[in-house]
């Protein structure tokens, strides 16, 4: 499979379906800023800034292990959920197939 499905829940609860490619090494983040959603990615995807944090609504589950570096940067966030992750951290790959997400970026 080269191809992934990306279900991203908008501002207005609308969603809207994407297909991603997985044979280029994309991170969720450069994939969805290059699909023009509005995340500022201030520290270029090195999990220092928080500001690609995204909340998993399906297949929270299937996604790797929290790193340490992550959660330390995702704790410091006043809407945290249960099911954050900062889109730099995660590679596009079979595991996010099907994943549905809502973009909260640096929304306070």
């Amino acid at each position: 499979m080269t191809d992934i499905n990306i279900t991203i829940q908008n501002a207005d609860n609308s969603t809207t379906s994407l297909q991603a490619p997985t044979n280029i090494g994309l991170s969720l983040m450069e994939f969805l800023k290059a699909c023009e959603y509005d995340i500022l990615a201030t520290c270029g995807g090195m999990a220092l800034c928080a500001t690609c944090h995204v909340e998993v609504i399906k297949g929270f589950e299937n996604l790797s292990e929290i790193t340490d570096d992550e959660y330390a940067i995702l704790d410091t966030l006043p809407n945290i959920t249960p099911t954050s992750r900062l889109a730099c951290q995660l590679q596009l790959s079979e595991k996010l197939n099907n994943i549905a997400l809502k973009i909260i970026g640096d929304e306070l």
